[in-house]
């Protein structure tokens, strides 16, 4: 009897094992972004899912391999996004403790899963390709994998590519990202892992009838090969991450810019009330003053730093104060659109005059719109501090600024390339980032700042970030950063930037590599069909 008990204790445990398993690696993956920034480990999370996914001697049917991947997925998102529940609780906004919860752990789990079921796809594909050749494998893998990481930053709900597991930590292989973007480094990334996995599940296989005193036969030499290959690439993608990271920068006197920040530290929870929008002017106020006096060209402040309608702006002691030193200003404040609203930067010039204005275009789903209002709209109460209805900006804005046109970015922005690389091919000379993460943990705003990092080595351009309450900071071309403020602390910091006009590959030609490596897939994939459907023709006529 208790034989047989262990018997399916053993069974379940073995039936078991492959779920905990990819679940784990997922884990893993989850850990190189912060708060802890284990970056090495996004080089091998992957392999054990691609072992579990395409490994025939796996006891596991194609269905459960799928599962795996969806797990593998939800461990991945769920840990590298849990700083989403720092949203919770809600009570500054009128939402009671309860449903402040129920929304969190909504927001939380639902895109977590949605990264489980675009991994689960990707397992889907790879499982159908489990009797190709691995180099075909690896090559399907990981262009599959691109293309998903693809559409889905296409939509409005975006920040987790395997790309910024690399960010802020390994600066070497992001400027990979000059070559075609963050899927190039998303490619490397995948393709290290496939070369892994392949090893190891071609040693396993061939090691079976290997004897050890073979061990420098053709079939293991064979085996090496691909921990060799992913040694080689993986050295080889760094070697032309450091030629590109080594490339001085030039600073002429001409394109200086001295560009002041002000944190101004107000807690979201003030800002609905009239002792918030009366800490909200004295810190900016005095801020900008400060920097003034220091000699600026120009002060940046965060998102939503008066939260007030452009109507109301002319009669704030910040604007007056503008006008009485005559520095330029970036103002965070909300823009007004017939009946609605937008979340919007606005240029004072030296006159105290509003000479443009940016409208944040990628808009936070359920934090500042409802997807299928209609059907949503009254379980999930808005989460902004407005009334009116918040409408995105125009997705082909340029920001022109009295220095030159910049690249603009509020807050989500910045996890979407396309939006600075579009800008930069525009004429953009230097970003400027605009946030707000007061509401959540400081595991978010360090990942938000990685995120503005990769975008200033992608773009090749100097960055200028203000936040509310953390991280502020200045990020040269090479996602250096020079400065970075304190988390939840009032701070002014002035820096000099570059204006710049360079234009990387990336610039130019946008994201060429994806649609290369699935076209080439797919081409290499349907020669092989061909080949062997030939081959079974011949065969069945000779017979």
């Amino acid at each position: 009897m208790q034989k047989k008990q262990n018997k399916k204790q053993g069974e379940r445990l073995t039936t078991l094992l492959p779920y905990l398993s990819a679940f784990a690696s997922g884990i893993l993956m989850g850990l190189t972004v912060a708060p802890v920034g284990a970056w090495l480990l996004a080089w091998i999370a992957l392999a054990p899912l691609w072992i579990l996914v395409v490994s025939s001697s796996s006891i596991q049917n194609p269905k459960s391999k799928i599962q795996n991947a969806f797990l593998w997925g939800i461990g991945y998102h769920g840990v590298a996004l849990f700083w989403i529940t720092g949203i919770h609780p809600m009570t500054w906004l009128g939402v009671p403790w309860l449903p402040s919860l129920a929304i969190t752990l909504f927001c939380w789990g639902f895109i977590s899963v949605l990264g489980g079921i675009f991994v689960a796809i990707w397992a889907a594909v790879m499982v159908r390709l489990g009797g190709q050749k691995p180099w075909l494998r690896i090559l399907i893998g990981t262009a599959v994998w691109c293309g998903l990481e693809s559409l889905w930053s296409a939509g409005p709900l975006w920040w987790s590519s395997l790309a910024y597991t690399q960010s802020p930590h390994n600066l070497v292989i992001l400027h990979l990202g000059q070559l075609s973007g963050p899927n190039t480094v998303t490619a490397a990334i995948a393709a290290v892992n496939g070369l892994i996995a392949e090893g190891w599940m071609n040693r396993r296989q061939h090691g079976k009838d290997t004897e050890i005193s073979s061990v420098f036969s053709a079939p293991l030499r064979f085996v090496n090969q691909y921990l060799a290959t992913a040694i080689g690439l993986l050295i080889s993608l760094h070697l032309i991450g450091f030629i590109l990271y080594s490339r001085p920068i030039a600073q002429p006197p001409e394109a200086a810019l001295k560009v002041g920040i002000v944190q101004g530290n107000i807690p979201n929870r003030l800002l609905r009330s009239s002792e918030g929008f009366r800490r909200a002017q004295e810190n900016y106020t005095n801020g900008y003053l400060t920097l003034a006096n220091q000699g600026v060209d120009a002060v940046l402040t965060p998102e939503g730093a008066l939260p007030i309608f452009q109507r109301n702006l002319m009669q704030t002691a910040l604007v007056a104060a503008v006008k009485l030193k005559g520095v330029v200003a970036w103002i965070g404040a909300f823009g007004e659109r017939g009946d609605s609203y937008t979340i919007s930067l606005f240029t004072f010039n030296n006159k105290g005059e509003i000479v443009s204005r940016y409208d944040k275009s990628k808009l936070v789903p359920l934090g500042e719109y409802i997807p299928f209002e209609g059907i949503l709209g009254g379980i999930i109460q808005r989460l902004s501090p407005l009334d009116a209805h918040q409408v995105p900006g125009s997705a082909n804005q340029v920001f022109d600024t009295p220095f030159g046109r910049a690249i603009a970015s509020i807050c989500y922005e910045s996890a979407f390339p396309e939006q600075f690389r579009r800008q930069a091919a525009a004429g953009g000379q230097f970003i400027l980032s605009s946030s707000n993460d007061a509401h959540y943990t400081a595991s978010m705003p360090f990942q938000h700042h990685a995120q503005d990092m990769m975008r200033a080595i992608e773009t090749d351009r100097w960055s200028a970030r203000a936040t509310n309450t953390g991280y502020s900071a200045f990020v040269d071309p090479h996602g250096r950063t020079l400065w970075i403020s304190g988390y939840n602390t009032y701070e002014t910091h002035a820096e000099t930037i570059y204006r710049r006009q360079t234009k990387t590959l990336y610039v130019r030609w946008g994201d060429w590599l994806t649609p290369l490596l699935l076209i080439s897939s797919g081409a290499a994939w349907l020669v092989i069909q061909l080949r062997d459907t030939k081959k079974i023709n011949k065969n069945l006529t000779l017979s």
